[in-house]
Order: C-alpha cells, then sequence, then structure tokens
C-alpha cells in the first residue's frame, strides 16, 4: 500500500510539472503572435494503438487511441519568405487490452514539439512547396496496469532533437482551395528515463537513481511520426482531414517498448 501511494505521488508529479510548463510555453507563444498573421489548428485523433511495455508486462497490448493537438505555423519573423516555424502541442491516451481481454493498459502523455523549416515555395509546377528544418519535443506520461501488484506503472519521458521535412501541393476542389500536405517528423538524438530491470519505482524514491537517465539515438530508440491530409480553405475557416501514424522504439538495461499507433485525423483551423 505503501509503494501505491508513492506512485500515485509520482505520477501527480509528473503531471503537474508538465501542466506547468505547458502553460507557460502557449502564454509565451501568444505574447510572440501579438498583432501577426496567425494560423491555428485544433485536432482530435481516432485510430488504433499496440502498446508493448516490457517492464508491465511481456505480451502486447492493441486497443483504442486517442488524441487531441493544437498546431500552430506561421512564417518568422526575421525571414518571412523563407522560413517557417511551428508548434503542436498535444496530449494523447490509449486504452489497450491483451489477446484474452481480461486486463487492460491505461497510457496518458503528453507532449510539445516545436520545429522551425526552411521553405522553397513552388519549385514544381508552380504549386508544390517543399520545407524542411531542425525540431526538438519534449513528451512524457504514465502506463497503467492495474493487475500488477508490485510494479503498477511505468512513467515515460524523453526529450530529443532531430529533424522535419513538410511537402504540400495547392489545387481546388469543388471550385475551393484545397491543400494536400506530408510531413515527417524523425528524432535523431536525445535524453530518455528507463529504470533497471525489475526495478519498483518505491527503491527509486528511497535514492536509487543509477542508470536512469539514457542517451538515445538510433542504436537503442527510434521513434517516427508521419502525417498525411488535406486541408479545405472555406474563407478564413479550414477544415482538415488526415491520416497519422506515431512509432515510438526503444531497448534498454533489458527492457523493450514498442508502441504503434495508426489514426484518423479531423481538425478545425481559424486564419486571421
Amino acid at each position: 500500500m505503501m509503494a501505491d501511494a508513492k506512485l500515485v505521488k509520482l505520477a501527480e508529479f509528473v503531471v503537474k510539472r508538465m501542466k506547468r510548463f505547458l502553460t507557460y510555453l502557449l502564454v509565451v507563444f501568444a505574447l510572440s503572435a501579438m498583432g501577426q498573421e496567425r494560423v491555428s489548428m485544433f485536432m482530435v485523433d481516432v485510430g488504433y494503438a499496440s502498446i508493448h511495455d516490457s517492464y508491465l508486462t511481456p505480451i502486447t497490448y492493441d486497443g483504442l487511441d486517442l488524441a487531441m493537438t493544437y498546431e500552430a505555423m506561421r512564417p518568422t519573423r526575421f525571414s518571412p519568405d523563407k522560413w517557417l516555424w511551428q508548434l503542436q502541442v498535444g496530449a494523447d491516451f490509449n486504452y489497450v487490452e491483451n489477446d484474452a481481454q481480461n486486463n487492460h493498459l491505461d497510457k496518458l502523455m503528453g507532449d510539445i514539439t516545436f520545429d522551425m523549416q526552411r521553405r522553397w515555395k513552388e519549385v514544381i509546377a508552380h504549386r508544390v512547396n517543399l520545407s524542411v528544418g531542425p525540431i526538438t519535443q519534449l513528451r512524457a506520461g504514465i502506463i497503467y496496469n492495474p493487475v500488477n501488484s508490485n510494479n503498477t506503472v511505468s512513467v515515460r519521458a524523453h526529450w530529443n532533437v532531430g529533424v522535419t521535412g513538410m511537402a504540400s501541393y495547392n489545387t481546388r476542389l469543388w471550385r475551393k482551395p484545397i491543400t494536400l500536405r506530408y510531413q515527417a517528423q524523425l528524432p535523431v538524438v536525445g535524453v530518455f528515463f528507463a529504470p533497471e530491470f525489475d526495478e519498483s519505482y518505491y527503491e527509486i524514491y528511497l535514492g536509487n537513481h543509477r542508470n536512469l537517465a539514457h542517451l538515445g539515438w538510433w542504436g537503442n530508440r527510434f521513434d517516427m511520426t508521419n502525417y498525411v491530409g488535406a486541408d479545405l480553405h472555406l474563407g478564413k475557416t479550414t477544415l482538415r482531414i488526415g491520416y497519422r501514424n506515431r512509432l515510438e522504439h526503444w531497448s534498454v538495461n533489458n527492457l523493450k517498448v514498442h508502441d504503434v499507433s495508426h489514426s484518423i485525423v479531423l481538425g478545425i483551423g481559424t486564419s486571421h
């Protein structure tokens, strides 16, 4: 019971710090965007998730993926014709079950992603825009397994830097302008949290902090997010439909995590 109480406190601490950081970043973003053209998009993802976390269980769980994301993208102040920046703030929830459907996992994650991209306008047939640039992401959350007696929670946290690339094609549908877009986000190197094999979080609380932080690179960690979709422009309002795939894989301390999601994306945006 004491261990469970400590785990609850640890989870509350992580969530509280994440909320504060998200609030701070959104305030800074809002102040920086005052008086300038700004495009905002609110999105909902619904789809399939597969989770394998060997710290909690040796088998893979499958089920529901839900996510909410806020995205902002606009030209930079210093070079609006050549550079743009993009901010994404989101949270996702997975409810997944084992094959026997007698146990489930709950996964709750939050993330902040920021990038700056060098862009080339109308490089193909005067309609295709290309851009590429550096990206950084902070992602953290927890996974809960209700049937485990010792290790009931797995904490996830990582920060990384990498590269993102985007291609967009402008055309018309039913006489309305429409933008087709593909974007890939590929972390390259970073830092992530992982306990020792079979180490409880109560042991960590008591002071065993050895070998918890790890350098992430393609040798022990590979993450990637792919998005493809269409934006239909109706005046200042934009409707979005798309598909998003997220892959998170790492292996360290004799532990392995392999999470995959495939989701339909629906969004509505406003430009002003």
